[in-house]
């Protein structure tokens, strides 16, 4: 998890509102990716940007496949495969 901080805050401030924050969001079954913390007047906002599960699909002679469902050899394969960028 990546925290942006304010640098006027004290680091058990900076523990607090994590800790907190943390245990908030697993209640909801939430993970944090990142979580912003900044200082406005004598209050602090928080930003919290949650992670997103990304799925790869691969598409064989045009058929699409979640890649988990990949023997281990395709497995391999995709994971060996090199990008060139796109033309």
């Amino acid at each position: 998890m990546k925290i942006v901080a304010d640098p006027r805050l004290e680091a058990w401030e900076i523990d607090g509102i994590v800790t907190q924050q943390v245990q908030e969001e697993a209640i909801i079954g939430k993970e944090i990716a990142e979580i912003k913390l900044d200082l406005e007047g004598h209050e602090i906002a928080i930003k919290i940007t949650h992670k997103s599960p990304i799925k790869r699909v691969g598409r064989i002679t045009g058929y699409l496949s979640n890649i988990e469902s990949f023997n281990d050899a395709k497995q391999a394969e995709c994971r060996d495969r090199v990008s060139h960028g796109r033309l």
